[in-house]
């Protein structure tokens, strides 16, 4: 590329930004505001584009690129406003593999998209599989674009360890019983950090692992350990469930939060009973069974513990069925309970799939809010619920998701960007069949709202073309 004067990078980054700003008057995602940059300025590589098309300076991009090295654990890198600039304008120079994984993590592309591929590798057009982990490096034997070390490498690393602990004792102990535990916790801490067809395997090999421990415990005389080992397999089977909803595979959802709630009872954990019993509430109301889903999160309500898991039940159990029931009042007092039951609790959150925050709380509000009709509560807590949550977390794209469901009637360009924001910044495999219902809700009512907008007719598009999670073999498309 021919070396451009800096008056005229001046020139350019001036119409960029105009042309972004009537993007974004218009409702249009990165994409097409690329699409713009590049065509009216053809001295802007890929690169750089997308930089121009989010609106950030280099300074920011490496801002929030340290800020990525940070949330991994990782010292923030040597990474200057000229590296950045000379990979943008050389052709001839190009970052290493660590930091086009945090270039594309940061501007939530894909390496093509950035123009970081690699020309003449026979495996550039190939996908990029991210759960491959090599501390950063590539792997030589494969070429596969890599990515620094983070949790997804924990996933087989916690099975191997219960496996060799296995191999140790095959009848088990209270060694593996432990381990059994550790798993549960782990996977429920990281439970959004991977995709669901991800998770769903490594949850159901773990649980694979423990039947014939379990019923060797049972035969014999250690009925502690046995006792532990059916909280484990409660637990594993709560996640599966979990994780089944958000694959959209609801009778196996059924069927594994059955078990996990039958594991509870056997066991006397109230606070996992509770779970699988609130869980089986918020399928059965997926499934439109509003009185079955009434009578789980009611006997919810009656096993949980005081505190977090109360406010929980309250939460994502009772209040969206109250709210379906139009019993404005009850789903008011669901509310404040929640928040009673929080503030009373000396925790008051917890990470992770079996804890509660306060920006999920705000999510199941924002949603009942929508539901009764209360379009500005619903749009300013949903808001509140974003703000708490890192951009491209299925947290944020929830409660994203749910705002923009409540602009959609007054401001369906604003709606329409929003959803087209998360499918920029959450890939296909990652977006949960909740988000995705959501999506389509968002969809159906920008289509019959009276004016038509660009980012509508985008968005329709986008969602016509997004991949399912599982193909029409059965295989994830993670």
């Amino acid at each position: 590329m021919p070396a451009v004067a800096r008056s005229r990078r001046a020139t350019i980054r001036r119409e960029a930004a105009a042309i972004r700003s009537r993007g974004q008057q218009d409702g249009w995602g990165v994409h097409r505001t690329l699409t713009a940059i590049r065509a009216t300025l053809p001295e802007v590589s890929a690169l750089e584009g997308w930089r121009l098309a989010l609106g950030w300076s280099r300074a920011q991009t490496i801002v929030r690129i340290a800020a990525l090295y940070r949330g991994d654990g990782l010292r923030s890198p040597a990474l200057s406003e000229s590296m950045l600039c000379r990979w943008e304008h050389d052709l001839h120079e190009r970052p290493g593999d660590e930091y086009t994984v945090m270039l594309c993590r940061v501007y939530g592309a894909r390496p093509e998209q950035l123009g970081l591929d690699r020309p003449g590798d026979p495996f550039a057009a190939r996908p990029q599989p991210r759960a491959v982990i090599r501390y950063g490096r590539h792997a030589p034997q494969s070429r596969e674009w890599v990515e620094p070390m983070t949790t997804a490498a924990g996933l087989p690393a916690v099975r191997e360890s219960l496996r060799l602990a296995l191999l140790a004792d095959p009848t088990g102990s209270t060694t593996v019983a432990d381990l059994a535990e550790a798993a549960v916790e782990h996977y429920a801490l990281h439970y959004s950090k991977h995709p669901p067809q991800v998770l769903f395997n490594e949850v159901h090999a773990t649980r694979g692992l423990l039947g014939r421990p379990l019923a060797a415990a049972t035969a014999g005389a250690d009925a502690p350990s046995a006792r532990e080992l059916r909280r484990s397999i409660g637990y594993l089977s709560a996640l599966l469930g979990n994780l089944a909803v958000h694959l959209d595979d609801r009778p196996g959802a059924r069927a594994h939060l059955a078990t996990a709630y039958a594991y509870g009872q056997r066991t006397g954990d109230l606070r996992l009973t509770a779970w699988a019993c609130g869980a089986r509430s918020m399928v059965a109301l997926a499934d439109h069974q509003l009185d079955a889903a009434a009578q789980h999160a009611e006997e919810a309500l009656t096993l949980a513990p005081p505190g977090l898991p109360r406010a929980q039940i309250h939460s994502w159990a009772r209040l969206p069925v109250l709210a379906q029931q139009g019993r404005e009042r009850d789903a008011d007092q669901a509310l404040a309970a929640a928040s009673d039951e929080l503030d009373a609790d000396p925790v008051g959150s917890a990470p992770g799939r079996f804890g509660f925050d306060d920006a999920e709380r705000a999510l199941h509000e924002a949603e009942a809010h929508l539901v009764l009709g209360r379009t500005e509560q619903a749009s300013s807590t949903a808001e509140a619920s974003a703000a708490q949550k890192s951009a491209g977390t299925p947290g944020w794209a929830a409660a994203t998701l749910v705002l923009a469901r409540a602009e959609a009637a007054d401001h369906p360009g604003d709606a329409a960007q929003r959803a087209l924001d998360v499918l920029d910044r959450v890939p296909p495999a990652r977006l949960r069949a909740t988000a995705r219902q959501r999506l389509a809700q968002l969809d159906a009512a920008l289509v019959t709202t009276a004016a038509s907008v660009a980012g509508d007719t985008d968005l329709h598009e986008r969602l016509r073309t997004l991949p399912a999670p599982i193909d029409p073999y059965g295989a994830s498309t993670a």
